[in-house]
């Protein structure tokens, strides 16, 4: 088994680092309620309101009753408390398919070029029991070995658990993974709590600093 630097496997986050909805959020929410009668809300205001009622919800557990009062509370007006069911199934299949997604442009690349040199890989991702499905659509799912999801482990990040559970699943030692996310709550802090190493890629451009990355494919800069 080969090691850079002592690392013998990355993990990865899923989205804002391997993945992103497409065109937004807000447009696939305005798409789904457009079927069903609502058309007086733009997908600007939609992204708008889902990025409030993220920032405010509570013991998020990406379970699918969590995205149920997260859309009641995206689409809430004082004439409705709640949408239509049928409309929220429908939103929540819609992001089961593979054009709701971009896959990021460094992805395919960086990971190939990792298993080129035998670097092992994984994922640690907050998700729900549609990621798997969504990963091989994506064709993604080929390039992992062990797949930690929050809602098969039990512990949702920030909780070092899951980052322990995916050492488990990997065995290796915590110190022999580095982390690669896009959040330093989510994912630096927590990952280097339960012994990993860990980076952010941060796409927008700016000054990479020393924990930061600007593309995947300086993930083994930061190894070396």
């Amino acid at each position: 088994m080969k090691s850079f630097n002592g690392i013998e496997a990355v993990t990865f986050d899923v989205g804002g680092t391997l993945i992103q909805p497409w065109p937004s959020v807000g447009h696939i929410y305005a798409e789904i309620a457009a079927r069903h009668g609502v058309t007086d809300l733009s997908a600007e205001m939609l992204n708008e309101r889902f990025k409030a009622a993220w920032r405010v919800c509570a013991s998020f557990g990406h379970a699918r009753a969590d995205w149920r009062r997260l859309v009641d509370e995206v689409f809430r007006s004082p004439t409705q408390e709640s949408v239509d069911p049928q409309m929220f199934a429908d939103l929540y299949e819609r992001f089961s398919e593979t054009d709701a997604w971009r896959v990021f442009d460094d992805v395919q690349p960086a990971l190939e070029k990792l298993a080129s040199l035998g670097v092992r890989r994984g994922i640690i991702s907050n998700w729900d029991e549609r990621l798997r499905i969504l990963l091989k659509r994506l064709r993604l799912d080929q390039h992992f070995e062990t797949f930690t999801i929050s809602c098969e482990a039990g512990f949702v990040k920030p909780s070092p658990r899951i980052f322990e559970i995916a050492a488990h699943s990997l065995g290796l030692v915590p110190g022999a993974i580095l982390h690669v996310g896009d959040s330093i709550e989510l994912d630096l802090e927590p990952a280097r709590q339960a012994g990993f190493r860990a980076l952010i890629v941060d796409r927008g451009g700016g000054t990479a600093g020393p924990d930061g990355i600007r593309s995947l494919n300086e993930i083994l800069n930061a190894l070396t």
